[in-house]
């Protein structure tokens, strides 16, 4: 890609967005229930957990965000 090194580094410092920083928020909180759980709970549970405290969003984003976090949990119980 042919992209001047300014434009790069003027994108490189733009501030988080708030789906970003929500995103990372309910990461935290998913890991959090997760981890209490004992690495049983999916993500309808979680969900519910979350929804328990407070928390306003659907279940397909914890799926999603569940989904980017699988490379730092052990899901041994999923596969056959």
């Amino acid at each position: 890609m042919d992209v001047h090194p300014s434009g790069y580094y003027a994108w490189q410092k733009q501030p988080k967005s708030q789906r970003t920083k929500a995103n990372e928020r309910l990461t935290g909180l998913i890991k959090q229930f997760w981890l209490e759980s004992g690495g049983v709970y999916g993500y309808r549970k979680i969900h519910c957990d979350l929804r328990d405290h407070g928390e306003r969003c659907g279940e397909n984003r914890v799926y999603r965000l569940m989904n980017r976090l699988t490379c730092g949990m052990n899901m041994s119980g999923l596969l056959p």
